[in-house]
């Protein structure tokens, strides 16, 4: 029996412009950004870093000098390589570094506890890292046989001379920057002298198609953290849907970017990083988001395409205001990662005399699936039609071989060339989340989340079946929380979920059972969760209750424990 493969309704709402394919690619990320460097070279600038700039010329030798030392260091064709940095030109460099020898690109974010980088370093076994000086400690301190060889980046040796300059002065705030800039490290290559090595060689082979760039560490819907596994191929055809998206963007020195999206986020790689260098843009880089030191660039050159997340838009517009520092010129604003409310739409297009449109993917995609047309076929409360080559059925959660009839909602199943080949090295949990294609074609991928496609092709988000919290656009697992909130002395049991907060979508909170005579001290819980979990996690409020809600089989029932709390 063949399955019931729903026609598209959505192509004939694309914007004027926007295919309803993307071409097959011909290469991959490195022969793309050969192409781009080809069509640029010297002629504009490739990076922009706190106003120093780097053409592509200059890029593509800093990638060539890096993949050589990173061959000498021992890296193959097929290795891991941990990459631990925040928004900088060298992020840039060794990404495509690593890329050109083959090897794949592990993103972390540099922010995460000991605790939680050891976790994914147990699980992938990267024996090389590249990584922000200020976190080498805490990869030296991993047991012997996990430690890699460490390549130490000091990100201020990207900023102008004078702003290096000003670091060094004898004065307070000066010491503060730089402390918490930079840090002595022992023991490992920097940066510099990684580039010291020529060229890498012309007969050292370039990555396929299929051959695996990028292992994403997501959430997932259960359990610990998991490793999307993404090819060449998803990475490429992803950026290819982003640009096919929005074609009224020019390629080349008018499209400039900010990445104010940390790039160890799928949501940022792609969307900043992987589109913006095959557009042949300007990638202007932001180590982490200051509304004013976006604005002082702004002033100068403000964004033609900015993705982010909804507090980011409200945060921006109201310093503009504030600052008096016209927004115009802010063509295309994607916004994803938490649902976009119409109070923050409308004021920033009044802002900026662009558009903003809500977008909706997954890292396990590459990440993006779903946007709205950018044009007056958007709808403000979806999050869009699928993009190009890209399918969609809604069907039963607990039998996702049957469709649910138009209108009904259901569980979200997709496929197209951006979805991943599977999590890394856990065959279980893959075949957990594809369901078999009878027609031949790519397998389906289960979202986890429950929506309704209304009968334009525009889908709404009604439900998550997992119980992730989203919190200023990150993923946070309850259970993980939960592990930690039971470590703690004076509590016995935890249940962690997300309660609305306004523009910044969710806050994260707990509800926990007290060990016996014990009282609560909010303070102290919290501070001990910071030192294992990463700050964004750490529950905002916690509510003692007497017992916890469970199922028959002993299950915690968050969502039983959310109605509790809401209004609380």
């Amino acid at each position: 029996m063949t399955e019931y493969v729903p026609p598209r309704p959505w192509i004939q709402h694309y914007a004027p412009g926007v295919p309803a394919e993307v071409e097959e690619p011909t290469g991959s990320l490195a022969d793309l950004l050969d192409e781009t460097v080809a069509r640029h070279g010297d002629r504009h600038a490739a990076l922009e870093f706190f106003g120093r700039e780097t053409t592509y010329a200059t890029l593509r030798e800093q990638i060539d000098r890096a993949a050589e030392g990173l061959r000498q260091l021992g890296v193959r064709a097929g290795d891991p390589v941990a990459l631990i940095l925040p928004n900088c030109p060298q992020h840039i460099a060794a990404f495509y570094a690593i890329l050109r020898l083959g090897a794949i690109v592990v993103e972390h974010n540099p922010l995460y506890t000991p605790r939680e980088l050891r976790h994914q370093f147990e699980d992938h076994g990267a024996k090389f890292a590249i990584a922000w000086n200020k976190v080498v400690g805490t990869i030296q301190d991993f047991p012997e046989d996990l430690e890699p060889k460490i390549v130490s980046v000091d990100i201020t040796r990207a900023m102008p001379p004078i702003m290096r300059g000003m670091l060094r002065l004898p004065i307070r705030k000066a010491r503060e920057s730089r402390a918490a800039l930079t840090e002595k490290v022992r023991g490992t290559v920097t940066w510099e002298q990684l580039l010291e090595h020529p060229g890498i060689l012309d007969d050292v082979p370039k990555p396929g198609l299929d051959d695996v760039a990028l292992l994403q560490y997501t959430s997932g819907t259960t359990g610990t953290p998991k490793a999307a596994t993404l090819s060449h191929r998803n990475l490429v055809v992803n950026a290819a849907q982003a640009r096919a998206w929005v074609p009224d963007v020019q390629r080349g020195p008018d499209c400039v970017v900010y990445a104010v999206l940390p790039m160890f986020h799928a949501y940022g790689l792609t969307l900043c990083l992987t589109f913006a260098m095959s557009m042949g843009g300007r990638l202007v880089l932001f180590p982490r988001f200051d509304p004013d030191l976006v604005l002082k660039v702004a002033k100068k050159r403000p964004p033609t395409f900015l993705p982010a997340v909804p507090p980011i838009y409200q945060r921006l517009r109201l310093a503009a205001e504030e600052q008096g520092v016209s927004l115009r010129g802010a063509q295309v604003s994607i916004s994803g990662a938490m649902p976009l409310p119409t109070s923050i739409v409308e004021p920033w297009e009044a802002a900026t005399g662009g558009t903003l449109v809500e977008g909706y993917g997954l890292s396990e995609c590459s990440p993006v699936l779903v946007c709205n047309p950018v044009g007056p076929g958007r709808r403000i409360g979806t999050i869009g039609l699928p993009v190009p080559s890209t399918e969609v059925r809604v069907v039963n959660p607990d039998d996702p071989s049957q469709d649910m009839p138009q209108g009904e909602q259901g569980e979200l199943i997709v496929r197209g060339p951006q979805v991943m080949s599977g999590y890394w090295q856990k065959p279980e949990e893959t075949a957990a989340v594809f369901v078999p294609a009878t027609d031949g074609g790519r397998p389906w991928f289960r979202t986890g989340d429950i929506v309704r496609l209304e009968g334009d092709g525009h889908l709404v988000v009604v439900d998550r079946i997992k119980e992730l919290v989203i919190t200023g656009g990150f993923n946070v697992m309850p259970s993980e929380v939960e592990e930690v909130l039971r470590r703690h002395p004076s509590i016995e049991d935890a249940a962690v979920v997300g309660l609305p907060d306004g523009a910044s979508g969710e806050q994260v909170v707990a509800a926990v059972v007290l060990a016996p005579g014990a009282k609560l001290d909010v303070d102290a819980v919290r501070e001990f969760a910071r030192g294992q979990i990463a700050a964004y996690k750490v529950p905002r409020r916690l509510f003692v209750i007497d017992e916890l809600p469970k199922s028959l089989i002993g299950k915690v029932l968050r969502k039983q424990v959310k109605e509790q709390l809401v209004g609380q």
